[in-house]
């Protein structure tokens, strides 16, 4: 199944990988799985709607603002019908905390109409017509399409980004970039899970300033390990908190 799935991801740049590179990757992988076995988002949602519109709402925005507004606003929009009846003036309210709401509030009205009006109110599920919704970019459509488990996606944030360098799993200098060289040298096996493993461990592992290497799974496999590397800034108009 998952090699089925592997077809429809973007086709990664491949790199040659030494035995003992493939070995450490592997070996880096295994350990996360190891750890948690079905690694998923943190925002909270509970059908592909609400997962689309949490996951929008959260660019340049924390999980933890995001589930806080949309536990008020999923108990009166839970459905694009919901949202069309709501309004965009009557969902700013809701979402007025997160960063850049007003387009937000915008684009999740826009999109709530073309799913009523192109898709009978149920979300498309294929990667043109989902990143085709208002709001719903690449990162996004890639964020909805692994966390459903309908393509291995890999959506670079500013995690992803941090910790693929300094695992030395990828070195390019874009989201794009990475995501490519990600594709190319995470086993299959783990492909459907790496994006959320690579999040977390960013976010509460390997964070920013000074990461935790003595409580790293990893951190014998790490070739940064405390080393206190620096890696390039994912550029502005790609950053994705998660």
């Amino acid at each position: 199944m998952v090699a089925a799935m592997v077809k429809s991801a973007r086709k990664p740049a491949r790199r040659r990988l030494s035995p003992a590179e493939k070995a450490r990757i592997e070996e880096i992988f295994h350990r996360f799985l190891s750890e948690e076995d079905d690694p998923r988002t943190e925002l909270n949602y509970d059908s592909p709607y609400t997962l689309v519109v949490a996951v929008a709402l959260s660019a340049q925005a924390t999980d933890v603002s995001v589930n806080k507004a949309t536990a008020r606003l999923f108990e009166v929009a839970h459905t694009p019908q919901d949202m069309l009846a709501l309004g965009e003036e009557g969902l700013i309210p809701y979402i007025a905390s997160i960063g850049l709401y007003r387009t937000k509030a915008k684009n999740v009205i826009a999109a709530a109409k073309i799913i009523m009006e192109q898709h009978g109110g149920e979300v498309p599920l294929d990667r043109a017509a989902l990143q085709a919704l208002p709001g719903v970019g690449r990162k996004t459509a890639s964020v909805v399409l692994n966390e459903l488990r309908i393509e291995p996606a890999i959506a670079v944030d500013t995690h992803v980004f941090r910790v693929s360098h300094r695992l030395k799993l990828a070195f390019g200098k874009t989201p794009d970039q990475v995501e490519a060289e990600l594709m190319a040298v995470v086993p299959e096996p783990y492909l459907v899970r790496a994006h959320h493993w690579l999040i977390l461990h960013g976010r509460y592992t390997c964070v920013a300033r000074r990461p935790k290497c003595d409580q790293c799974l990893i951190a014998d496999l790490c070739p940064s390990r405390g080393t206190g590397a620096r890696v390039p800034a994912v550029p502005e108009p790609e950053r994705h908190r998660r």
